[in-house]
């Protein structure tokens, strides 16, 4: 207490300890907010990562890159730390992100960066960690996201040259880039943070219409302040095309191949070799199989890189999930896009939920190698649960909840979902749109290839069927007088990769054909299903209770989940029903599909609470009204990739 008499305060013993009590409860505060909140300690330093010889340097010392993917915005926020965690205790040092254009400017001019998008507050939890950072801003970043990152509002200018320099294009890429990179800057090796190195677009070599863009996008991120070492990133094709003077360039493969190396090194004689995509696995295709790719095929690969001195990038170290409607779709060989699923497991090291893998342990091993001290000791596990059954207690029609939609547009003749006015004329970016028309006769309809992706067709509310890429024709039945006919189209995801991206407008992109003749004077309504809309639906009173009422179809269904201790991971499966998409107290988890392969829908357990949780699906065509959960994921039938 001398301090107390040295600014000449006299206290009883009572104060005294008082005084004292409040201290340490401070003391303790303190530390708790500021272990919550790590901040970068900011330290001078010399000289970055450089490739100025065979062996990258940081600091002028040998730097040899042990990286990982794992996509911030894939993986809950409450769980970023566990993961980051688990990468460090398998030996890597570098944390490889990209960053998705679409989620960070959901409408021109409106930018988000905050909570589960809070990149600044990923790349400081990385610093505090100790692990070094490769920034993948794009614009476009693949990654298997729609659109491959790129915000479908672009497609409302009908001459969208996307990936080029098309000037509708590069006035987007410089306003989004005036707002990202002023974040990023910050956070570079130079000035005390951890990102070593920036990527300079995404694979572009495959791609590859414009010789000038690749320039553009390296001196988009020179102007604005990035100083660290660039690189690109190209499969051993898009090495011809691909690379931009004054950037490194890097290779993407799973199969080891001698020549792939060689040709490396002779188009880049004495700088650093470097896998930064080493597809640790593969995607899923919704009707398709789920891949696996053997821990034995993979280690020896991984091993002889890193004998070979190259660095290494694992794509994806840890997958995570494509909450909502973000997961994209494939068409590169394929006479019409496939949808991808919403788990990206990607069969990487570490699972979808955080779990240790046999691969995990098998790199575990392997990366030990490189260090001088011990690895960290693994982390523990996260617990999961196999919640008890739900019941569906009450159900709404989709005719009833279009009033709580946007309001419906009026349209001679059909428009896609990008060009509708909504969301403050952007458009339409995902789920569902709503096309009604009236038709007095019988016949045949036809889509003439116009339907993105997949449409329930209904006449007066009764099923017909469904027209998608596959199926284009459908007979109308015999009615009398005017009848309503409505097309349910369902944007499965925009492709993510391949040289199409500048046709992926959803919804009905031309015309439709009754009896050959075009259908005109639309009803249009905007499902986008976003959390208003789902928030909207929960507060109201029309649901009705399956005990008074025998549900319709498409509709949405209402359970209860309760949760009686502290929450924990589980899986939503849902055997007895169809097509659809599940929403959990407002939150989006993502589609699901009877043609699997995937079974069941990861539920974070930060995203329940204790007491009643909120479940709400939207089923297209059937439903047993039961909701199953597990402790395991099912991720379906595998196949070891080819």
């Amino acid at each position: 207490m001398e301090i107390l008499s040295m600014f000449g305060l006299r206290l009883s013993l009572k104060q005294r300890y008082c005084l004292l009590l409040c201290v340490a409860v401070g003391a303790i505060l303190a530390y708790r907010f500021t272990r919550n909140r790590p901040e970068v300690v900011r330290m001078k330093r010399a000289e970055g990562l450089r490739a100025n010889s065979s062996q990258f340097t940081l600091e002028g010392k040998p730097f040899h890159i042990l990286g990982g993917s794992i996509h911030y915005f894939r993986v809950p926020r409450a769980y970023w730390e566990d993961r980051l965690l688990k990468m460090k205790a398998c030996g890597l040092n570098t944390l490889t992100t990209y960053v998705p254009w679409n989620m960070h400017e959901p409408e021109r001019g409106v930018f988000n960066f905050e909570d589960q998008l809070d990149l600044e507050g990923y790349l400081r939890l990385a610093a505090s960690l100790g692990l070094w950072v490769i920034l993948r801003p794009g614009p476009y970043i693949c990654a298997e996201w729609d659109l491959g990152g790129l915000p479908s509002w672009l497609l409302r200018d009908k001459n969208m040259k996307l990936r080029t320099t098309y000037p509708g294009f590069t006035d987007a890429v410089n306003s989004f880039f005036n707002h990202l990179i002023e974040k990023v800057v910050p956070h570079q090796y130079s000035k005390g943070g951890p990102i070593i190195a920036v990527q300079v677009e995404n694979e572009y070599g495959s791609y590859a219409k414009d010789d000038k863009y690749m320039p553009f996008i390296k001196e988009s991120l020179l102007s604005r302040g990035i100083s660290e070492l660039l690189l690109t990133s190209d499969n051993k094709e898009g090495l011809k095309l691909g690379g931009v003077k004054g950037a490194l360039e890097t290779i993407n493969f799973q199969k080891f191949n001698p020549k792939d190396i060689k040709y490396l090194d002779e188009i880049q004689p004495h700088k650093p070799k470097m896998v930064m995509e080493y597809w640790s696995g593969w995607f899923d295709l919704w009707g398709d199989l789920h891949h696996v790719y053997p821990a034995e095929d993979m280690l020896p690969v991984v091993t002889e890189i890193l004998k070979l001195n190259m660095s290494i990038n694992l794509y994806m170290f840890h997958g995570g999930t494509n909450f909502g409607f973000m997961s994209g779709a494939f068409a590169v060989g394929m006479p019409a896009p496939k949808a991808m699923v919403t788990n990206y497991d990607y069969d990487a090291p570490l699972s979808e939920v955080g779990d240790y893998t046999t691969k995990y342990h098998f790199l575990r091993n392997v990366f030990s190698q490189y260090h001088a001290q011990p690895l960290t000791v693994l982390p523990p596990h996260q617990g999961r649960r196999a919640y008890q059954p739900v019941s569906i207690q009450q159900h709404l029609s989709l005719w009833v909840s279009l009033q709580f939609t946007d309001k419906a547009f009026k349209s001679e003749r059909p428009v896609s979902m990008e060009n509708l006015p909504v969301n403050n004329n952007n458009g339409q970016s995902y789920g569902y749109t709503l096309y009604e028309t009236t038709i007095s006769s019988d016949g045949t309809l036809n889509s003439k290839n116009n339907i993105r992706d997949r449409a329930l067709v209904y006449v007066d509310k009764h099923f017909v069927g469904v027209l998608d890429y596959k199926t284009q024709e459908l007979a109308v039945p015999y009615g009398k007088g005017k009848r309503t006919l409505s097309l349910l189209v369902e944007n499965c995801g925009r492709v993510n990769y391949g040289k199409t991206l500048d046709e992926q407008r959803k919804g009905l992109v031309g015309d439709i054909e009754l009896n050959k003749n075009p259908l005109r004077d639309f009803v249009i309504h905007s499902l986008d299903m976003k959390p208003g809309f789902v928030n909207r639906l929960e507060g109201t009173g029309h649901w009705i209770s399956l005990r008074q009422q025998r549900p319709s179809f498409p509709g949405f269904f209402q359970a209860k989940l309760y949760v009686n201790s502290s929450p924990k991971d589980t899986f939503i499966k849902l055997p007895g029903w169809g097509k659809g998409v599940v929403f959990i107290n407002g939150r989006n988890l993502g589609r699901y599909w009877s043609v699997g392969p995937q079974q069941t829908l990861y539920v974070p357990g930060p995203w329940l609470h204790r007491g009643n949780n909120q479940v709400i699906v939207f089923e297209e065509q059937e439903t047993d009204g039961r909701i199953q959960f597990s402790s395991s994921p099912d991720y379906g039938m595998s196949v070891d990739v080819q």
